[in-house]
Order: structure tokens, then sequence, then C-alpha cells
């Protein structure tokens, strides 16, 4: 089972199953849209003006570390954008994902 987590504290944040899209950019790059997330807090809604026309938005954070991660749509201005509210950017950059691969190499490198 894939999981995408925080990139700094490893806190798992979603299921692959929850993948919407590879095809999104965010402030450092790609980013994933996914329908779901968990262990995140939010920040206060604010209007921002991006590649696809006005949104607001919500800044989304790891819940343990405070690592910002992406982003969360509240509106969108565009009908044609509509699809993307309560939907959340995370950026490639400031995830990672866990496999059980990942663990070995964790619990290597911790000694266990």
């Amino acid at each position: 089972k894939e999981i995408y987590c925080c990139v700094k504290c490893h806190t798992h944040l979603v299921d692959k199953q929850h993948l919407i899209s590879k095809s999104f950019w965010g402030k450092s790059g790609k980013a994933y849209l996914m329908d779901h997330v968990i262990n995140v807090k939010l920040g206060p809604p604010k209007d921002k003006m991006m590649m696809t026309g006005l949104h607001t938005v919500k800044t989304v954070f790891c819940k343990f570390c405070c690592c910002e991660l992406g982003w969360t749509y509240i509106h969108a201005y565009e009908q044609s954008e509509k699809y993307k509210v309560g939907k959340f950017i995370l950026e490639r950059k400031l995830v990672g994902k866990w496999n059980e691969r990942t663990a070995r190499k964790l619990r290597r490198k911790m000694g266990k």
C-alpha cells in the first residue's frame, strides 16, 4: 500500500487511492490533486489569482511539524473550475511516498 506523507516528519497524509491527478502545479513545481487528506491543519481563507483564474484557498500544513504542504480549494469563481472545490493540492517536493521499502530504509537508519 502506498501512502503519501510529509517529507519533513513522515506523518501520513493520504492513501494513493485518493489521488485524482498528477498534472497540477504548485509554488515549488509539480503537484498532486487529492480528494482527501488527514493529519493536516488549514490556514485562513484567502483569494488567490492562479493560472486557471481566481480561487479562494486555505493553505494546508502538516498537523505535527507545521510544514506547508499545499492548499485546499474553498471556492472557484469560474464555473469550469468548480470541480476543484473541496480538493487538495499537495506539492510533490513537500510530500514523500511511504511504502514498505521506505519503512525498511527508515528502520535501518534508526538502527532497528
